[in-house]
C-alpha cells in the first residue's frame, strides 16, 4: 500500500518549480556526469601507452583508474554530503565541477607515475562534490512519482558520458599511441597520449557555469538544522537497509567499473582487436543500449510505483542484478569477438537499469533534512567497492592467478562472485526497505518533537 501524500516530503518543495525548470536542472547534472565520466573512460583506453612510458605493471596501472581517484573521492563524499545538508547545493556542484576538469586538464603535464596519482587524487576530489549533492538536489525539485524518471536522467550521463569517452578516446588512441612529444599552448611539452586529458577536461568549466544558473530550493529551519547525531541515529535505526542496499549496489558498481577498464585490454589480449576499434564498438553499444537501458529503468520504477508499490525501486534493481549476474559473467568467455559483442551489448542494458532505481531509493530512504548525508553512505560504499576494488580485482587474479593473457578469466570469476552478492543483499534487504520508507514520516515528526523538547 502507498504511503499517504504527505509522507513524500520533497512534494511541497517541488511543487514551486515547473516541468521546464525540473528538467534543466536534471540535463545540467547529466552534463557534469557526463563530463566527470569522460574523462574515467579516457584512461581505460590509455593503459598501453601509459605502461609503456612509465614503466609500470597492470596492478600499478589499475592504481590510477582506482585507489588514486576512488580513495578521496569516497573520504571526502560523507563531509562533503554533511556540508550539502546545510548550504547550497548549486554551489557545491559548482566548484567542484571547476576542480576536478582542473586536475583533468592538468594531467595533461604529468611527467611521471607519481605525478600523474596525484593528478586523480584532485579529479577525486572534485567530482567527490557531483553524487549525494546530485541527488538531494533532484529530490527537491522532482516529486515521488517523476524521481525514478529524473534520476534516470541524472545516471544516463554516466553512460553516455563512457560511451562518448570510448569512441573520442578510440579516436584519440590512434593518434597518440606513439612515443615522443608534442608542444601544446600553456601547458608546453607533453607526451600525445596526454594530450586527451586536455581536450577531456577544459570543457568541464562551461557546466560549472551552467550551474550557476540554478536556483537552490528553499529549505525550511527544520530541514536546516539537524542535530549533529540525527544521521547516525536513523541509519543505525534502518541498518540493514543501508547495509543491503550500499553493498548490493557497491558490488554491482564494482562489475561495471571493473569490465569498463579492462574490456580494451581483453579484446586486444585475447582477440587480437586494437584498442581504438574495441573503443568505437563500446562506445556505441554504451551510449545506445547503455542509455536506453537507464532510461527504461527509470520509467519502469515510476510506472511500478503508481500502482502503489514504494518497494519499485528495489524491484528494480533485483531485476537488474539477476541479467547483470547472467549476462556479464558469459561474456569474457565468449569463444568469438562476434558472440561476444552480442553478449556484451546484453550487458550494457542491465549494467545500465537499476541505476535511477538505486538513485531514488537512496533519496526516497532519508527524510529530507539528512538526504544528502544519507546518500553519502551509499555513494562512499559503492565509490569504495568499485573504485578500490573493481580494476584491481581483475589485475590481481590476472597476475597471480591467471596470467596476463587470462584477463576473461579473471572478469569472469570475479563479475559471477560480485554479482551472486548482489542478488543475495537485494533479495534479503527488501522487507527492510519498505519498512523504512514507511516509517521515515514518523521518525520525522519524532525527531522534530524530541528537540522541542
Amino acid at each position: 500500500m502507498s504511503p499517504p501524500a504527505s509522507s513524500a516530503p520533497n512534494a511541497s518543495t517541488a511543487a514551486r518549480y515547473s516541468g521546464r525548470r525540473r528538467w534543466y536542472v536534471a540535463f545540467i547534472l547529466a552534463l557534469a556526469s557526463i563530463s566527470a565520466n569522460v574523462d574515467r573512460q579516457i584512461l581505460n583506453l590509455l593503459v598501453r601507452p601509459i605502461e609503456r612510458d612509465f614503466g609500470i605493471t597492470d596492478t600499478q596501472m589499475s592504481y590510477l583508474g582506482g585507489l588514486a581517484f576512488a580513495l578521496f573521492y569516497t573520504a571526502l563524499g560523507p563531509p562533503i554530503a554533511w556540508l550539502a545538508d546545510r548550504a547550497s547545493r548549486r554551489n557545491i556542484l559548482a566548484a567542484g565541477t571547476a576542480l576536478w576538469s582542473l586536475f583533468t586538464t592538468l594531467s595533461a603535464t604529468a611527467k611521471t607515475y607519481a605525478r600523474l596519482f596525484g593528478m586523480r587524487i584532485g579529479v577525486g576530489v572534485g567530482e567527490a562534490t557531483l553524487g549525494a549533492p546530485g541527488v538531494s538536489l533532484l529530490a527537491d525539485y522532482f516529486p515521488r512519482e517523476q524521481l525514478g524518471r529524473a534520476m534516470s536522467i541524472y545516471s544516463m550521463g554516466v553512460f553516455f558520458g563512457s560511451g562518448l569517452g570510448y569512441v573520442f578516446g578510440a579516436w584519440v588512441v590512434g593518434r597518440v599511441d606513439v612515443a615522443g612529444v608534442w608542444h601544446l599552448p600553456l601547458l608546453g611539452e607533453v607526451r600525445p597520449w596526454q594530450a586527451a586529458f586536455a581536450a577531456v577536461g577544459l570543457p568541464g568549466f562551461l557546466i560549472a557555469a551552467l550551474f550557476l544558473t540554478v536556483r537552490e530550493p528553499p529549505r525550511t529551519a527544520a530541514r536546516r538544522d539537524a542535530a549533529p547525531g540525527d544521521i547516525w541515529r536513523y541509519i543505525a535505526t534502518n541498518r540493514w537497509t543501508y547495509i543491503t542496499h550500499s553493498v548490493g549496489f557497491g558490488m554491482f558498481a564494482m562489475v561495471n567499473y571493473a569490465i569498463a577498464f579492462w574490456i580494451p585490454t581483453l579484446f586486444a589480449r585475447t582477440y587480437g582487436w586494437p584498442e581504438s576499434r574495441t573503443g568505437r564498438v563500446m562506445g556505441i553499444l554504451t551510449m545506445t543500449v547503455g542509455v536506453f537501458g537507464v532510461v527504461v529503468g527509470g520509467w519502469v520504477t515510476d510506472r511500478i510505483g503508481r500502482r502503489g508499490r514504494i518497494d519499485a525501486p528495489w524491484l528494480v534493481g533485483i531485476a537488474g542484478a539477476v541479467g547483470m549476474l547472467v549476462s556479464a559473467t558469459l561474456f569474457p568467455l565468449a569463444p568469438t569477438p562476434a558472440v561476444a559483442l552480442v553478449i556484451l551489448g546484453i550487458v550494457n542494458f542491465f549494467a545500465a537499469f537499476p541505476w535511477g532505481a538505486a538513485s531514488a531509493a537512496a533519496a526516497e530512504m532519508a527524510p529530507p533534512n539528512l538526504r544528502a548525508q544519507g546518500a553519502a553512505l551509499y555513494f562512499f560504499v559503492i565509490s569504495l567497492l568499485s573504485g578500490t576494488l573493481g580494476p584491481t580485482a581483475v589485475a590481481l587474479f590476472t597476475d597471480h592467478v591467471f596470467g596476463r593473457d587470462g584477463v576473461r578469466y579473471s572478469l569472469a570469476t570475479m563479475t559471477g562472485l560480485a554479482m551472486a552478492i548482489a542478488v543475495a543483499l537485494f533479495s534479503a534487504g527488501l522487507g527492510s526497505y519498505r519498512r523504512t520508507v514507511e516509517q521515515r514520516l514518523a521518525w520525522v515528526l519524532a525527531s522534530e518533537r524530541a528537540r522541542a523538547e
